[in-house]
């Protein structure tokens, strides 16, 4: 009896790239914990032939990780070319673009006083800069998006865990990530909710040392007028358009709730939307970009 062959679709296919020193290495260590066959520093142009490889394996092959670096002779900056040829070979693989902050590459590059792939005999900044070309497109193709500027290893570890890690791939992932204002914007934000409009506990002197994941902040900011509605509001709205994104083959939402500092109103808002979201049955997951900071 001839055993009938898997769909492609059923080979799942994760490809890492992104700026370097943005930590691609820690993104595939990740998936490896995930249970991913990672393939490091791969040539754009095998990147087909290893898919092929890995549907006829079947096994623990049927999770693979293809990582390319911009350092490999056999980069393309096709990049979105070549995915859609997995596509059309009938693969659904996803695209995963890790970045950092101009500032933190640098500082991260000068840490380990080594040079940029691409700095040649000019500057660090204009290695990176030459990079951020390079990959331009591969950034806007992307189909998740992770900015490590303000992530320290483990929590980018865990991000990854969690966005690939046990429950059904297929199903949207929506991480509720607080912020302050006065850091700045996530850029890999795709919803970005104020809650600067709620009374801040910072000015309510038992409160200021404590963070909205305490109860006691927690029951401040959603006891003011508006937080519990604004939280359902939201809440509602993610899950009504859930089943679309997931129909059009988006897997990953990142909701940014921001507040002046990112101690206070958007962390507790964050934990409330993301506990209501998992009541109705969305996977979604906070975390805090700017605790501690202060």
């Amino acid at each position: 009896m001839i055993e009938e062959e898997q769909p492609r679709s059923d080979t799942d296919l994760v490809i890492v790239t992104g700026v370097s020193g943005g930590g691609r290495s820690t993104v595939a260590r990740a998936l490896e914990n995930v249970g991913y066959y990672v393939v490091d520093n791969l040539p754009q142009a095998l990147m087909l032939d290893m898919a092929e490889l890995a549907h006829r394996a079947g096994g623990t092959a049927r999770q693979t990780a293809m990582v390319l670096d911009v350092r490999s002779r056999a980069f393309s900056t096709d990049l979105g070319g070549a995915v859609q040829a997995l596509k059309e070979r009938g693969y659904s693989p996803r695209v995963v673009f890790v970045d950092a902050d101009d500032e933190v590459l640098i500082r991260r590059f000068e840490n380990v006083r080594r040079s940029h792939p691409l700095q040649g005999d000019g500057r660090l900044a204009d290695g990176i800069a030459a990079e951020r070309e390079l990959l331009r497109e591969a950034r806007e193709a992307a189909d998740v998006l992770i900015d490590t500027s303000h992530l320290n290893v483990n929590q980018l570890r865990s991000r990854v865990e969690e966005l690939f890690g046990g429950e059904d791939a297929r199903r949207l992932r929506v991480t509720v990530l607080s912020f302050g204002f006065k850091y700045g914007l996530p850029p890999d934000a795709d919803f970005v909710l104020d809650a600067r409009f709620l009374p801040n506990p910072y000015w309510v002197p038992e409160l200021r040392d404590h963070t909205g994941q305490e109860p006691e902040v927690s029951r401040y900011v959603l006891g003011q007028r508006g937080a519990v509605t604004f939280v359902e509001t939201y809440a509602r709205l993610i899950n009504a358009t859930a089943p679309g994104f997931e129909r059009e083959g988006k897997r990953y939402l990142a909701v940014a709730v921001g507040c002046t500092g990112g101690k206070h109103r958007s962390v507790a808002i964050a934990e409330e939307l993301a506990r209501r979201l998992r009541e109705l049955r969305v996977v979604a997951n906070a975390h805090h970009r700017d605790l501690g900071r202060e």
